[in-house]
């Protein structure tokens, strides 16, 4: 499973940038980006959602994923949330198969599935 940690890593080696030079494009130390890197932050410690934005923008990638992969609602998502509740609700309560279903008749994909053990 990606992490949010991990995720990071691939996408400033993708990047070629070491800790050092992507630390000052988002003005944080490099030892902070590497306990990140390496999943060594305590909750307190834990990447605001503006350093997250920071890191989407200096490393060309969505914005979105690095919030959920960091277990952050993002913005648009949490509106939605507020604006229509009940659907929120009601999705909740479904199974991997319906909610596959639904994503399928909106032009979405369904998430790929764990396979299991035979």
């Amino acid at each position: 499973m990606t992490t949010f940690g991990k995720r990071i890593r691939e996408l400033r080696r993708a990047k070629s940038l070491t800790l050092r030079e992507l630390a000052p494009e988002v003005n944080v130390g490099f030892t902070y980006l590497s306990k990140i890197e390496n999943e060594r932050l305590d909750f307190a410690q834990f990447p605001s959602e503006e350093l997250i934005c920071k890191l989407a923008t200096a490393l060309e990638c969505d914005e979105d994923e690095l919030l959920i992969l960091a277990k952050k609602v993002p913005s648009k998502i949490k509106e939605r949330v507020f604006e229509r509740p009940e659907v929120f609700a009601a999705l909740a309560d479904c199974d991997d198969k319906t909610l596959d279903k639904m994503m399928s008749q909106i032009g979405g994909r369904p998430r790929r599935r764990k396979s299991k053990p035979a």
